[in-house]
C-alpha cells in the first residue's frame, strides 16, 4: 500500500532544504514568505544575529485596507510593493529571496515580481 505525504509535510522538508543552501547576512538579508490559507506574511531576516528587518503582512491594518481579499494574488502583489518600500526606507536593496517551500507560482510568484519592481534586487 503506497502511502502519500501530506503537503505540509513536503512543504516543510523542502523549506529545510532550501534553507541549507543560503542565508542572510546583513549586507544580504533573505526574503521570507509564508502564505497561509487565508493570508500571506513576508519578512527580511538578518540571519547572522537573528533578527527581523521589516516585516509586512495581509493582517495588518494599512494593508488590509487597501485589498478588496487577502488571500488573492493581487493581495500578494501589494504585499509584495508593500515590503520593498519598506526594506527601501530602511537602505535594504539587495535579499536573498526565500519561498519556504512553497512553488514558485501564483501568489508567491506575484510577490517577488511586486518586490522586484519596486526596487529590490534578487
Amino acid at each position: 500500500m503506497v502511502s502519500k505525504k501530506s503537503r505540509s509535510k513536503v512543504r516543510v522538508n523542502k523549506h529545510r532544504k532550501l534553507r541549507n543552501r543560503f542565508s542572510g547576512t546583513s549586507e544580504c538579508p533573505r526574503l521570507a514568505v509564508f502564505r497561509s490559507n487565508n493570508h500571506m506574511y513576508a519578512q527580511i531576516i538578518d540571519d547572522t544575529v537573528g533578527n527581523t528587518l521589516v516585516a509586512a503582512s495581509t493582517l495588518q491594518k494599512d494593508v488590509k485596507a487597501n485589498l478588496e481579499k487577502t488571500n488573492d494574488v493581487a493581495a500578494a502583489a501589494y504585499l509584495g510593493k508593500v515590503i520593498a518600500e519598506k526594506a527601501i526606507e530602511k537602505g535594504i536593496k539587495d535579499v536573498v529571496f526565500d519561498r519556504g517551500g512553497f512553488i514558485y507560482q501564483g501568489k508567491v510568484q506575484a510577490l517577488a515580481d511586486a518586490a522586484r519592481e519596486a526596487g529590490l534586487n534578487f
